[in-house]
């Protein structure tokens, strides 16, 4: 690894937001590997941070640095790849179930899945079955992540994965839940494929459910 992607790597795994931006142009100025760039430093920073903070070495605030640093490097580089891009590790919908209209910690998964290399399609709040299945047929996701804050919500996680079942569609796609109130016998109890307690967690059951550890 050279001293400019070691650099980079770790001052995404510092959030430095400021600084990030003038180190990836200096790196693409000197022409230097773009998939590197990437996946060396950037996302690799983003496996650190994972790591960190499930060990409870830094926390939320930490990590939402890291990932924020990480996206305006990748935006830098996004436009100079030519095709489609990086290649996504796997493609993840992401949303809130219908009655709840918190997204703090969906949107936190969101930006830890992105920064793990993984393509999110963040589907938003207060999402009802049907437009949660109509997106499961129309984008063809390999995961689907559901989550919610209110206790009083998370019986449409259930409906949800019983529509897959109906819908012919249970069997393509993996389903992690996630929240406040969730935990991993609901998870069970409802037929998921698995349950995150936090955003490091999300990235490390997405890997093995695609098989990436």
């Amino acid at each position: 690894m050279t001293d400019r992607i070691a650099s980079i790597r770790k001052a995404v795994v510092d959030g430095k937001h400021a600084e990030i931006e003038t180190m990836v142009q200096e790196a693409i100025d000197d022409k230097t590997d773009l998939d590197a760039l990437i996946n060396e430093a950037l996302i690799g920073a983003m496996d650190i941070v994972g790591k960190k903070f499930a060990a409870n070495e830094i926390f939320v605030p930490e990590m939402i640095a890291s990932a924020v640093t990480m996206k305006k490097g990748l935006a830098l580089i996004k436009p100079l790849l030519t095709g489609k891009g990086p290649q996504s590790k796997g493609v993840i919908l992401i949303g809130t179930v219908k009655g709840d209209i918190h997204d703090i910690g969906k949107n936190l998964v969101t930006m830890m899945l992105e920064g793990a290399g993984f393509s999110v399609h963040d589907l938003g709040v207060d999402l009802s079955v049907e437009k949660l299945i109509s997106k499961v047929e129309k984008i063809k996701p390999d995961i689907l992540a559901l989550s919610a804050l209110l206790s009083t919500t998370m019986p449409e996680m259930g409906k949800v994965i019983k529509a897959l079942e109906n819908r012919g569609l249970r069997d393509s796609v993996k389903v992690m839940v996630g929240g406040a109130p969730v935990d991993s016998e609901f998870a069970d109890k409802i037929g998921a494929d698995g349950y995150a307690k936090d955003a490091g967690e999300a990235v490390q059951l997405a890997k093995e459910f695609l098989h990436l550890n």
